[in-house]
């Protein structure tokens, strides 16, 4: 029960891995919140963590707007108490070569996948400086690193994810905040499962470990980072890949 009595923030919580991150949370004793555009979801997911005995609350929360990443922050700090973990997750792909690639997707992408995750950066931050505690997780990819073609859009906007993270950990060390970001390769969710079977062969043998990763794996690293055992680690970016990418 590392996490006890904190309160940890996940977006993108409602399936994949926002979910699995979130239950991991909550068996480490903290209280989750479940922040989705799906409120539908989150609600099943956060009632799944309660039923195997943890603690979660779902919460409508539409990352790319600046009024609406307020209003979850302040209702969650007036219903709980200041958010002490934040792992901005939420994010959606968009893919096509960058020469057919619409503008509107370019937009979409960049929206969620980064300004979301500023936005809600910037109100945890104001809420960890009060405590002078506090951990981010940033959910980068493994695309950011290293790119993917038909994947201009996805890959700037997690590449832009890991500045992001470099720069908020600088800012914000001296408050005691700590700022990390995890780049997971392919993982075994809904994205990768409607891959075609061949697809997913060729990708398994780009990987030293021969196997998709799990969402598990994610929430591990995760679980370790915003820990008093990572109290050291700051800025620092995560590959969890299966040494695909060294």
């Amino acid at each position: 029960m590392e996490l006890k009595d904190k309160v940890a923030l996940v977006t993108g919580g409602a399936q994949g891995i926002g979910k699995i991150v979130g239950e991991e949370l909550a068996r480490q004793g903290a209280h989750v919140i479940l922040g989705d555009v799906n409120l539908e979801g989150a609600e099943k997911s956060a009632d799944e963590i309660k039923q195997n005995g943890g603690s979660a609350s779902p919460v409508a929360l539409n990352v790319t707007d600046p009024e609406a990443v307020q209003k979850c922050f302040d209702s969650v700090s007036k219903e709980f108490k200041l958010v002490d973990i934040l792992v901005n997750n939420a994010g959606i792909t968009r893919d096509g070569l960058l020469m057919r690639m619409k503008e509107a997707d370019w937009d979409l992408v960049l929206s969620i996948n980064l300004k979301g995750s500023f936005l809600c950066s910037q109100q945890a931050v104001k809420q960890m400086m009060k405590q002078k505690s506090g951990s981010i997780v940033n959910v980068a990819s493994i695309v950011g690193l290293m790119g993917n073609a038909g994947q201009a859009n996805y890959s700037a906007s997690k590449a832009g994810l890991i500045g992001l993270t470099k720069t908020t950990a600088r800012e914000v060390a001296s408050r005691g905040i700590r700022v990390n970001a995890i780049a997971p390769g392919f993982i075994d969710t809904a994205m990768t499962q409607v891959l075609d079977e061949k697809v997913r062969e060729r990708l398994i043998e780009q990987i030293p470990l021969a196997r998709l990763g799990l969402p598990e794996d994610i929430a591990n690293c995760i679980s370790f980072l915003v820990s008093d055992r990572a109290s050291y680690i700051t800025g620092q970016v995560l590959s969890i890949n299966g040494g695909m990418l060294m």
